[in-house]
């Protein structure tokens, strides 16, 4: 519920009071956009993953952590990219709440019984190698972004640097998370499976991004950019209905 107050009073100032709070053309372009996509796509969903854990649903259980971990994901970027003041220290709040509530949600979680739950239910092997082989793609691809970046004099002001630094953190739990479940080990279906939530979540939200931006920031709309990113999702959101629908037949806990 705190995460859920902090999103929701971050990304309202950001969008009501955008040039404050981000001076720089630069932040205004990434981040004012962004924080429409939370408000219609984070929020909602933080909120019916715990209204679906309140009534006891396998899903949510499984979704709270891909959503905790998507404003992790997310809050961190503009930490990394935001000048200190108000909504740097918002941001960086929901990075410690976020990734402690996400640590003590997976801990807890009885990963023998998810897997009773979804063994035979779910493509384990086929989801855990579209996460670990794009985990892989995503991760040369910030190491590149990085690398690149590392050439300029104040990399972190540039948001697409802060991105890249926050995707060459991750992806390699993306990496990690496919080989768990490729081996079938109870850990590995909790992890992955919320993994595959975030990562969905994340393509869902970088294409309302690409949508919002040109009418929000004056930017030129980019279909081609659109196009590439949907198809690139359709490798999380196929997986992702099939885990759906294999965690329908098993629905209580």
């Amino acid at each position: 519920m705190a995460i859920l107050v902090l999103l929701l009073t971050a990304s309202v100032a950001g969008v009501l009071y955008s040039r404050t709070v981000y001076p720089v053309d630069d932040l205004r372009r990434m981040f004012l956009p962004n924080d429409v996509v939370n408000l219609s796509i984070g929020l909602p969903f933080l909120t019916v993953s715990l209204l679906l854990i309140w009534r006891y649903r396998l899903a949510g259980l499984l979704a709270l952590p891909g959503a905790l971990f998507f404003i992790l994901y997310n809050s961190l970027i503009y930490v990394l990219a935001l000048p200190f003041g108000m909504m740097l220290l918002l941001h960086f709040s929901m990075v410690l709440l976020s990734a402690c509530a996400s640590v003590i949600l997976v801990t807890r979680i009885d990963a023998s019984a998810v897997r009773r739950h979804l063994a035979g239910a779910v493509p384990a092997k086929s989801i855990g190698a579209i996460l670990t082989g794009l985990g892989a793609l995503f991760f040369l691809r910030a190491l590149g972004v990085v690398l690149s970046g590392m050439t300029l004099h104040t990399p972190l002001a540039r948001p697409d640097f802060a991105v890249g630094l926050v995707d060459l953190l991750i992806t390699p739990l993306w990496i990690s998370g496919g080989l768990l479940l490729i081996l079938r080990r109870a850990f590995g279906y909790v992890a992955a499976t919320a993994l595959l939530f975030q990562s969905s979540m994340l393509f869902l939200a970088l294409i309302a991004f690409l949508v919002l931006q040109p009418s929000l920031t004056g930017t030129p709309f980019r279909w081609v950019d659109i196009i590439v990113v949907f198809v690139m999702g359709l490798t999380f959101f196929v997986p992702l209905v099939l885990l759906l629908e294999g965690v329908r037949s098993r629905q209580r806990l």
